[in-house]
């Protein structure tokens, strides 16, 4: 049976992130793609300018419909916008019989805020929920509460994060030097080395990442195996941009799975 994995995340109509993001990386990943939509934006490579947080209870409703039907294998959050959502898709996750990725998108590529404040302080409760959580250095810096500005500052803030019960990957992106992403795993920080690529084309990279995260654990990759193999795709992806658009562009979500 095709594997199948699950996107709970907000809509990109210009295609490079979000839930299209999502499915266009499942399918690349030969699993099969549902998504939950939980917010709707107006954007494109250059700019957001409108975000609309969708009624949690109609979130809920679409929740259900897919994972009442669809043997669902794995799934992640993306954006979600606003406190009642979190907490919404918090209580919904103590019944998942599947792992849980939680990309807390809190800042579009261009700077829109995706989630606010009241919805970082009511994180907690969907962290403890997760299986792996997948934040930049700027929102470790949010949810931990202490700057991230250095290797030294992720390990520490992976750390405190994994406090809420979670396996922590603190992606290095935002910091300088080569693009080393910190995997918190049952007590063993592993890093993950890649060449940082010089480009303008990374829109989407975390939500993208984390779908080929989802993909991998919805084929039963262990959860190491399942980010290294991620990361390796990604790296590929970003140095395939297809340069669509004015302004940061998409990754290549036709990357191959093997170099």
């Amino acid at each position: 049976m095709t594997p199948v994995a699950l996107t709970i995340a907000g809509s990109d109509p210009s295609g490079g992130a979000g839930l299209q993001a999502d499915l266009k990386t499942f399918h690349q990943h030969q699993v099969y793609g549902a998504s939950v939509v939980t917010l709707l934006t107006v954007q494109n490579t250059t700019r957001v300018s409108r975000v609309e947080v969708m009624d949690p209870a109609l979130v809920l409703e679409q929740l259900t419909a897919v994972t009442e039907d669809l043997p669902v294998k794995a799934a992640k959050t993306g954006a979600l916008g606003s406190a009642p959502m979190v907490r919404a898709i918090a209580e919904a996750a103590e019944g998942f019989s599947f792992p849980l990725v939680v990309d807390p998108v809190m800042i579009s590529k261009h700077g829109a805020p995706l989630l606010d404040d009241a919805a970082r302080e009511a994180m907690g409760p969907l962290l403890a929920r997760a299986t792996l959580v997948t934040p930049n250095a700027p929102e470790a810096a949010a949810l931990a509460g202490r700057p991230v500005d250095s290797l030294e500052d992720a390990r520490a803030a992976a750390e405190a994060l994994a406090e809420f019960g979670c396996s922590v990957l603190l992606k290095g992106g935002h910091l300088e030097g080569a693009a080393i992403d910190l995997l918190l795993h049952e007590g063993r920080i592993h890093e993950l080395r890649a060449e940082r690529i010089a480009t303008e084309h990374t829109h989407g990279t975390g939500c993208t990442y984390a779908a080929a995260i989802v993909a991998r654990l919805a084929r039963g990759d262990a959860l190491v195996d399942a980010v290294r193999g991620a990361k390796e795709w990604l790296t590929r992806a970003i140095a395939n941009a297809p340069g669509l658009g004015a302004g940061h562009g998409p990754v290549d979500h036709l990357a191959p799975l093997e170099p």
